[in-house]
This record gives C-alpha cells, sequence and structure tokens, in this order.
C-alpha cells in the first residue's frame, strides 16, 4: 500500500463518519459543521485524483457559500429539534422502506458505472488544453441544459430560504422598505419655536428657632 492509497482510505473513512454524524447530530448547527468536514475530506480526495478544479471549486462554493448560508438559516429559524422528533419512530417503518426502496433503485441505474474498464487515452491536443478548460468545455457546450436547471433551483432555494426567515413573529423587529423610501424631511424634523425660560432662584429660607426660643 503506497501513500496514495493510505490517504484515500483516511479521507474516505472521515468522509463516511461525518456524513453520518450530519443525518445523526442533534444539533442543526452541528450537522451543519460535519458537512463542512464531509466538504473538506471530499475535496481532499478529488486532489488525490488530480481534478484540482473540482476540489478548489468544492470548498469555494460549498463550503464558503453554501454551508455559510445553511448556518445563517439555521440561526435566523432558530428550528425546535424536539418538534421535529415528535413521532420519529412512528413513522420510522414507512421512511425505512421507503429509503430502502429509492437506494435499491439508484443501486439499479448506477451498477453500470462501477464497473471498471479501460480509462480512455486523452490526445495530445486535449492534454495541452489542461483540466480546468476541458472540464468549462464540455459544462458550457453538452451539459449546458442541466447546468441552467442545477442553477435554477439553487436560486429557488435561495429564495425560500430568504422566504423562511422573513416569516412574521412576535419577538422580531423590521423595518418597511417602502415607508422607509416615502419618508420626508419634513416628517423627520420639526423645528418649533420657544421662548426662552429663566428660572429666579428662590430666597433663602428663613432660620427656623431652636427648641430654646433663641434665634
Amino acid at each position: 500500500m503506497n501513500t496514495t492509497t493510505a490517504l484515500f482510505y483516511l479521507f474516505a473513512a472521515i468522509l463516511l463518519f461525518a456524513s453520518f454524524r450530519v443525518i445523526t447530530a442533534r444539533s442543526t448547527v452541528h450537522s451543519a459543521l460535519y458537512l463542512v468536514l464531509a466538504f473538506f475530506n471530499a475535496a481532499a480526495i478529488w486532489l488525490l485524483l488530480k481534478a484540482e478544479f473540482l476540489a478548489i471549486a468544492l470548498v469555494l462554493v460549498y463550503v464558503g457559500a453554501v454551508m455559510v448560508l445553511f448556518l445563517f438559516v439555521v440561526m435566523m429559524l432558530d428550528v425546535d429539534t424536539d418538534a421535529l422528533r415528535h413521532g420519529f419512530w412512528k413513522h420510522f417503518p414507512i421512511a425505512g422502506f421507503i429509503g430502502a426502496l429509492i437506494a435499491l433503485e439508484m443501486a439499479l441505474v448506477l451498477m453500470g458505472g462501477f464497473r471498471l474498464s479501460d480509462a480512455p487515452v486523452p490526445t495530445a491536443e486535449a492534454a495541452k488544453l489542461g483540466n480546468t478548460k476541458l472540464l468549462g468545455i464540455e459544462i458550457y457546450t453538452k451539459y449546458l441544459y442541466p447546468l441552467q436547471i442545477a442553477a435554477v433551483l439553487l436560486l429557488v432555494a435561495i429564495i425560500a430560504a430568504i422566504a423562511l426567515t422573513l416569516r412574521a413573529r412576535k419577538d422580531s423587529r423590521y423595518q418597511d422598505p417602502s415607508q422607509q423610501v416615502k419618508a420626508k424631511k419634513a416628517d423627520r424634523l420639526r423645528i418649533v419655536s420657544m421662548k426662552p425660560e429663566i428660572d429666579v432662584p428662590s430666597a433663602p429660607a428663613a432660620a427656623e428657632p431652636n427648641a430654646g426660643g433663641k434665634a
């Protein structure tokens, strides 16, 4: 076993552990942090496969942008996890059956992709272009339509996350942008003419007589 194989098994083991903790952690924030760990290990595996662009894109896009959005939404929503877990074991049998059925269907579809075959030998022209440029040509020519669908789905997810954070709550304070735009200077500042008032000092009180009748 060489160094590359050992690193692959190490990163793969950490990736599986982090993925398992994403769905088993009791705290939503901990789940998001475990997902960040899973993304980093997946990027390390991409680096071992000499796919530097995919590794950097995974770290910058998912860890740097998507996960920050996830954490922002989790913090803003303040999800009650105890209420979500209510009735978990009641619906677990049907949920487990549906999950097993989906896994079986995916295995039947993807079984052909796991069969090893001889990798195509890259041509001299393709080797000169580089990994990143070849990937860009494939995405924006052959897979342009799926790319646009993925972009629309991400846009809908962002809008849905913003809409969830803007729900009306009793303890939340927010401003109405339309009222801010309609504001005028006369509504913000009013000059009032007032007469000056001078406090006149009062006269000192006379000394009270003592108990003996002397001043």
